[in-house]
């Protein structure tokens, strides 16, 4: 069994690669997630029912499509990939980069979902009574409901680095499969897959897959339940 543990090179590069890619994407994700999770709970405006539309969209879409999207949007033709590029440099097709932002699409729904039940889950009134208090709506967001928000803030955020963390169809499609550069775990699993003798790499990068998800899950209920405990002996 020491084959399972007996990387090469490429297959160590490929998993760390993974890593860098949903953290970054996951950690990217979170201003803005918790900015549309709160429009979401808590807004009353029209169009309202659309924007969580196209929140959740890539959840219902095809990978390949979001990917494909991504790649007609922020490819070096796409009219914000050749804007970004010309004006600050920052080129996301065919980079890991641009791996790092399809896995941040495709588990952004995740996180606002998680992020947007926490809101709505929080008593109205505790900020009422910080508000009569003279304090500001974005003092009593600091102090009140971010604070109260933290577990499901934990929560999406792991959710969302664990679906990076197995994103394929998007990612392959918008930065292709380029060793070291955007072959991530699930691409180097599925280039395993199509070469002859590729079973052994295959299985090993699988089994590290499922040991990393999972233990970003089991940590994502530790800690929300942790929190979750101290405020309410707070």
């Amino acid at each position: 069994m020491n084959w399972l543990l007996d990387l090469t090179p490429d297959e160590w590069t490929a998993v760390r690669l993974s890593i860098r890619v949903a953290t970054v994407a996951m950690l990217a994700s979170i201003p803005p997630g918790i900015l549309i999770a709160y429009v979401l709970a808590r807004g009353r405006f029209w169009g309202k029912t659309l924007l969580n539309g196209i929140v959740h969209l890539p959840l219902v879409l095809p990978p390949v499509v979001t990917g494909y999207l991504l790649l007609l949007a922020f490819g070096r033709r796409g009219p914000a990939g050749a804007f970004l590029a010309e004006h600050f440099g920052i080129v996301f097709s065919f980079r890991w980069t641009g791996a790092a932002l399809a896995c941040g699409v495709m588990g952004f729904p995740l996180m606002v979902r998680a992020i947007r039940l926490s809101i709505e889950s929080v008593d109205r009134k505790l900020e009422a009574a910080a508000g009569t208090l003279g304090a500001s709506p974005l003092w009593v967001f600091s102090t009140v409901t971010l604070p109260l928000i933290l577990p499901g803030i934990i929560a999406g955020a792991i959710l969302s680095f664990a679906k990076a963390m197995g994103e394929f169809g998007a990612t392959i499609t918008f930065v292709s499969n380029i060793p070291g550069e955007t072959q991530t775990l699930p691409s180097a699993i599925y280039t395993f897959t199509q070469v002859p003798g590729g079973d052994e790499g295959a299985l090993r990068l699988t089994l590290i897959s499922i040991v990393i998800s999972m233990l970003a899950l089991v940590a994502s209920e530790v800690l929300a339940r942790r929190l979750g405990k101290r405020m309410e002996v707070e």
